[in-house]
């Protein structure tokens, strides 16, 4: 007789159903976690914080701690308010609920003066007024990077005579220890005031009780000091580390630029070979990360100058005129001419097929929104004016400028004091290399008259860009606003004078800006990108490009931009040609005969809908409209500290965050985790007697033997 016995460990069936149950303890216990965060926070998803900048020198912008900060709620509505917070609070750091109009110098100095108690600041936006004005700007924007200084034109440098931001209180070039965020929703700012009620206002005058509602920012900025240092750190860490870490990156982007006739983009022009040239700015910013809606200080400019060219490339006889016209969209200006030194550079070191030699006259275009009557400004630059030859080159510009306005009626070209230095304008880094015939249109003659420069609040409203309330958003696009007809008659005149000063011949009156175009233009980067028109001028892959928003302008570090892509295609779209050429065709036109990539660009863009309105009808635009980098010559040159090209860097982060919450006071927390470590000893001790007797408690019985016979 033989007999079989089992083993003594546990059969597979009870090893299987011991991990499941262990897997199910788990997977409760990252559930229940969920669970248990989304009833503790209540994340805050529309808002943007203020981040960290630095130059050469200087570092600006606000952090928090890597791990955020946290601070208990209190709204501030009035000055009187402060005090609480500065001094009589009794449960500090606390978190500043911010109105929109306390957001002054003023009140910064003194809660920066304090950061002990400060935890940081969340800002509500205000509702601008006819006689509220809001600049974070610097009253001299970049002040030390155009043509005038203390060795060139020292009665004209440092905004001597003129304080062009007359209204700048300088905040965005201010160092905060602490995170600032900016709320743009109106409904999460009801929850955190409901919150700060229910929780944080105490009874007849005292203290508040626990819990308490506090919030928390994530704003961890990996960059200090400077440029020069932290590009320094990311290129050691670049060339020694495996995982290296970069901590800030250049500002950059591109410039748009395009001519009236086609060159040969492989080359460079002849120097005999004469360029008109019409520029502007695309870029705008505000104290809040890229909330740059920047429009009188930017778009009202650019979108005039996109309806200028459209109107001129419409002129019959452009392919003959002697002269030809390059239009520039600068990017970057706001950081000391980031894009318009990176182009004079190019230009000086024959890596752009436009010579400096090549440059005729330069007509660029200010702030010209807010005229306050018929009257547009023209400022030229003194100092270049003491060469006899280069003044009588500005006087014929100036004469060929009113000449073209003398058929707009509603615009009067006026004549600046010579004795005036020129705005910040692009034209002011070209002086620095070349003297040159140029003029700055604008629609102010001494400070700007926008009290909103380089703010959150430069929005449409700001240049008084309204619509019906009953109007749909389809109606709202094509419908022509007053301001729409104003910048159509400053594009008229632009054209004309550029037509003029091409060599144009033949009657003038022909040309004119359609206000169909500028009111779409004003309508799609102000109030609601994601609209028919940009739709079907965009390729299809850029449609994320656009939402229910307006488009804003900060020049960031990925780049293009939004902005410049759709900058990009609106030219091409109002200058180029609508050709026959397959998809295949044009996104490799050297296969086809007469085509060619060096003369022209070639774009396979969306197109508008048919007839049914049910699908779209793509085509292959045909256009000059070029992208040319807009990155300071300063990283070329690994020059980090240099006082000649902008240095503007940005930090990076790891995660940008704001929520609120309830939280305990210190003795109950304190008790909590006492309690907590209580529990935790309490285990362990257990759980070492369990294991010291396990061979008593769980015996493992034995299987009854299988008997064979």
């Amino acid at each position: 007789m033989a007999t079989t016995r089992g083993g003594s460990g546990p059969d597979p069936g009870s090893r299987g159903l011991l991990l499941l149950l262990s897997f199910s303890v788990i997977l409760a216990g990252l559930c229940g976690g969920n669970s248990v965060e989304r009833k503790i926070y209540i994340p805050l998803n529309k808002t943007a914080p203020c981040v960290r900048l630095l130059n050469a020198t200087h570092q600006i912008g606000c952090q928090s701690s890597i791990s955020g900060d946290t601070g208990v709620i209190h709204v501030v509505e009035k000055e009187e308010d402060l005090q609480w917070v500065l001094t009589d609070g009794p449960n500090p750091p606390y978190m500043v609920l911010l109105e929109g109009k306390l957001f002054i110098r003023d009140v910064m100095e003194k809660l920066k003066g304090r950061t002990s108690r400060i935890a940081g600041l969340a800002v509500t936006l205000a509702k601008p007024n006819s006689t509220s004005s809001f600049s974070p700007s610097v009253q001299c924007p970049n002040d030390g990077f155009g043509i005038y200084s203390n060795s060139y034109g020292a009665e004209f440098a440092h905004c001597k005579q003129t304080l062009w931001n007359e209204l700048g209180n300088g905040l965005a070039y201010e160092d905060f220890s602490f995170p600032i965020f900016l709320l743009e929703d109106e409904n999460e700012t009801k929850v955190i005031k409901q919150c700060y009620q229910d929780h944080n206002l105490g009874q007849n005058g005292s203290a508040p009780s626990f819990p308490l509602c506090a919030m928390q920012l994530f704003s961890h900025m990996h960059a200090v000091i400077s440029t020069a240092t932290c590009m320094r750190r990311s290129f050691i860490q670049s060339t020694f580390s495996i995982n290296p870490e970069i901590v800030c990156d250049p500002l950059s982007d591109f410039n748009v630029w395009s001519m009236l006739k086609p060159i040969n983009t492989s080359g460079a022009l002849e120097p005999d070979d004469r360029v008109v040239v019409a520029a502007t700015r695309l870029d705008s910013r505000s104290f809040f990360w890229n909330v740059a809606p920047g429009a009188e200080s930017a778009v009202a400019s650019f979108v005039t100058q996109l309806a200028a060219a459209e109107a001129l490339h419409k002129a019959p006889d452009v392919a003959s005129l002697p002269r030809n016209v390059m239009f520039v969209f600068f990017q970057g200006e706001t950081f000391d001419y980031i894009g318009s030194s990176r182009m004079v550079y190019d230009m000086e070191n024959g890596k752009f097929p436009v010579r400096l030699e090549n440059i005729d006259s330069f007509v660029e275009l200010g702030q010209v929104a807010l005229r306050t009557s018929l009257d547009l400004w023209m400022h030229t630059d003194p100092m270049s004016q003491k060469n006899e030859s280069v003044k009588n080159q500005v006087e014929d510009l100036l004469v060929t400028l009113e000449k073209s306005g003398a058929g707009v009626s509603e615009v009067v070209l006026r004549r600046q004091n010579q004795s005036q230095a020129l705005p910040p304008s692009s034209l002011q880094r070209f002086l620095r290399a070349r003297n040159i015939s140029g003029v700055v249109l604008a629609d102010h003659s001494g400070s700007f008259h926008n009290r909103y420069y380089q703010s959150i609040y430069d929005t449409a409203e700001n240049i008084n860009v309204t619509y019906p309330e009953w109007q749909s958003p389809e109606e709202n696009l094509n419908f022509v606003t007053d301001t729409a007809k104003a910048l159509a008659n400053v594009a008229t005149v632009l054209a004309r004078a550029l037509y003029e000063l091409a060599g144009g011949t033949n009657s003038i009156d022909s040309i004119e800006a359609d206000p169909q175009t500028v009111t779409r233009l004003l309508y799609g980067f102000l109030v609601r990108s994601n609209n028919s028109w940009f739709q079907s001028i965009l390729r299809q892959d850029l449609r994320s490009y656009l939402d229910d928003g307006p488009l804003q302008h900060y020049i960031a570090v990925s780049s293009p931009t939004n902005a410049t892509h759709v900058v990009q295609y609106a030219l091409a779209n109002l200058t180029g040609t609508v050709t026959d050429l397959t998809r295949e065709q044009c996104q490799d036109p050297s296969k086809v005969p007469n085509e060619s990539k060096d003369l022209y660009d070639y774009s396979w863009v969306q197109g508008p809908l048919n007839s049914n309105k049910t699908e779209r009808l793509p085509r292959c635009v045909r256009s000059t409209v070029r992208l040319a980098r807009a990155l300071s010559p300063a990283f070329e040159l690994s020059q980090w500290g240099s006082t000649e090209y902008s240095t503007w860097s940005e930090s990076r982060w790891k995660d940008i965050q704001a929520r609120i919450f309830l939280i305990a006071s210190k003795e109950l927390e304190f008790i909590t985790l006492i309690v907590g470590f209580s529990i935790l000893v309490f285990s362990l001790i257990v759980t070492y007697c369990i294991n010291a007797k396990a061979d008593v408690l769980f015996v493992a019985p034995r299987e009854p033997g299988a008997v064979s016979y």
